[in-house]
């Protein structure tokens, strides 16, 4: 059961990040901001890679393994930028229930890919709970003072497809591949996706300009994602991928906490429904896997 505790600091630093992001991304533009995190993630990879001494085995990863490695990167690429721009557009407190819906995505894919048919009424019924908590949770109101039309909202679920696609390219993707290792290769894609898209829209030039406070925020952020990632990827290949993630998805309750105490962004009454029935959701899934 160690992989549900892996789980759970999966969801903590999960949800820490969205709060340290938001910091670094008050003046700097999210596709640079995702470009720099994914540097201090990539070492932070790295350097537990050889702290468990798993190097040498990338010469025994299978071709095939590799592919889904390289795809589940792309999609992470994806899944993040989308995500951070979300954020810079948006309410905090909305855009993380959109992105948290990969949940049931995630689950629906999980039964038909992986056959992971087990107490399937339940996950069914814990899987519609969550979408109607994340339904109550995205209120429907005048734009509160920073965002900028809808486009806050089609960047925050194409960020929930794209992390949808990650879970399930990493589970085959990680078959029989040390986890840090994986989580290793699979930054190193997103490093070069991301990098490529700022020097394509020629967003390095404001490097130089880059203030130094946020950048702090946005490598504190890229330690934090580091940290969910090592547990996260350890928990899917061990543990079942549509336990894992709800679980994952419980990070939701540590941003709306941080959010609270640093940005001050409160629930409404409906909201707040709407996140005990996520948190409902998730617990139904896992006690009854």
């Amino acid at each position: 059961m160690f992989w549900i505790i892996a789980a759970i600091f999966s969801a903590f630093f999960a949800g820490l990040t969205s709060i340290l992001a938001m910091c670094g991304i008050k003046k700097t533009d999210s596709d640079l901001a995702t470009a720099i995190r994914t540097i201090v993630v990539l070492i932070f990879s790295w350097v537990m890679v050889f702290i468990v001494g798993s190097q040498s085995a990338i010469s025994e990863i299978k071709p095939m393994s590799f592919l889904f490695l390289i795809l589940s990167g792309l999609a992470t690429g994806a899944s993040w930028i989308c995500y951070f721009k979300a954020l810079s557009m948006g309410n905090i407190n909305k855009v993380v229930p959109i992105d948290k819906s990969s949940t049931i995505l995630t689950v629906l894919l999980a039964i038909i890919c992986f056959g992971e048919t087990s107490n399937l009424v339940v996950k069914l019924i814990a899987t519609t709970i969550l979408a109607v908590g994340i339904f109550l949770m995205v209120e429907k109101k005048k734009a509160d003072k920073g965002e900028e039309g809808k486009g806050w909202m089609i960047y925050a679920v194409l960020a929930a497809v794209f992390a949808a696609l990650t879970s399930i390219l990493a589970k085959v993707g990680i078959s029989g591949v040390e986890s840090n290792l994986g989580t290793a290769i699979r930054t190193g894609v997103v490093l070069v996706m991301a990098w490529i898209i700022v020097f394509v829209r020629g967003k390095q030039k404001q490097l130089a300009a880059l203030d130094k406070k946020e950048l702090v925020f946005i490598s504190l952020s890229g330690i934090a994602t580091g940290a969910s990632w090592l547990c996260y990827y350890y928990a899917i290949q061990t543990g079942s991928v549509s336990v894992v993630v709800p679980i994952d998805k419980l990070s939701i309750i540590f941003t709306v906490t941080f959010s609270y105490i640093v940005f001050k962004e409160k629930l409404s009454k409906k909201a707040f429904l709407g996140l005990a029935m996520m948190v409902a959701g998730t617990l139904l899934m896992t006690f009854f896997n």
